[in-house]
């Protein structure tokens, strides 16, 4: 489907110099997203109202609502698009640490930690697989490179899920979050392992997106800009390759570098 459908046409003073003139220009629809599990609403999510299905499944096994894909029965999108309709069998515990209602901003703001904090054990992970610095560099070129969106509007971030078998799955949307998890639920969806791939994603390394690459088992993240401090602290204790400031030939490997060599 044509991103032309996320675009809304406005009237703005264009100022060059001394002179301002009227124009027309393009921003990005943004709207509601509720999504119901097993008939209950669980969650509401300002983002692009696309690609509904993937949003919905990522958050929630990000959040390990949702363990296994397998656990799903049915995923409906309702006619108007805003409205997501999940029945799957759940963890109980995880669904616990949600609220019964919540908005998430398309701020920066929306990340929800509270399952990796909380009770729920993450393993170190252990994963042989490496990737080159050429070929980070190629795809970062690459991951802005195809940013449609972002080209047209100025307002949109990215993911994009680099797979082992050099497929890529990518996502955007008007929040950091949202894109990662509709990138990843794409792969979930259809049964794409994310435990051998690289995360690239727009926009800075906090600890809330280093958090979804912890719960998805991807070993690998990077993005053109920094990380935080407890985004560092996070990838090294879950054992995340974390790379900053990708940009031309040049990165910075803050944590487990073994696994970026030629």
């Amino acid at each position: 489907m044509s991103n032309s459908k996320y675009l809304k046409t406005i009237i703005i003073d264009r100022v060059n110099g001394d002179e301002i003139t009227e124009a027309e220009d393009v921003t990005i629809e943004e709207a509601r997203l509720n999504v119901y599990l097993n008939g209950e609403k669980i969650i509401s999510m300002m983002c692009i109202p696309k690609d509904q299905k993937a949003h919905a499944i990522g958050f929630l096994m990000s959040e390990n609502v949702i363990t296994d894909i397998s656990d799903v029965e049915s995923i409906e999108v309702s006619e108007d698009g805003l409205r997501v309709d999940i029945k799957a069998a759940v963890d109980t515990d995880s669904l616990q640490n949600l609220y019964k209602e919540k908005t998430l901003v398309s701020g920066c703001g929306g990340g929800i930690t509270g399952n990796v904090a909380g009770s729920l054990e993450i393993p170190f992970n252990q994963t042989s697989f490496v990737i080159s610095p050429e070929l980070i560099s190629d795809e970062v070129k690459k991951f802005y490179a195809d940013s449609e969106l972002y080209k047209l509007t100025g307002c949109v971030h990215k993911a994009m899920l680099f797979l082992e078998d050099k497929s890529v799955v990518t996502a955007e949307d008007i929040g950091r979050h949202n894109a990662i998890d509709k990138a990843v639920g794409k792969c979930k969806i259809d049964g794409l392992d994310t435990t051998k791939a690289v995360l690239f994603v727009s926009g800075r390394l906090s600890s809330e997106m280093v958090v979804k690459a912890v719960m998805h088992r991807i070993p690998i993240v990077v993005s053109r800009t920094a990380p935080t401090y407890l985004g560092v602290q996070t990838a090294n204790k879950h054992g995340i390759t974390l790379i900053g400031f990708a940009r031309g030939r040049k990165m910075n490997i803050y944590t487990h570098s073994g696994r970026v060599h030629g």
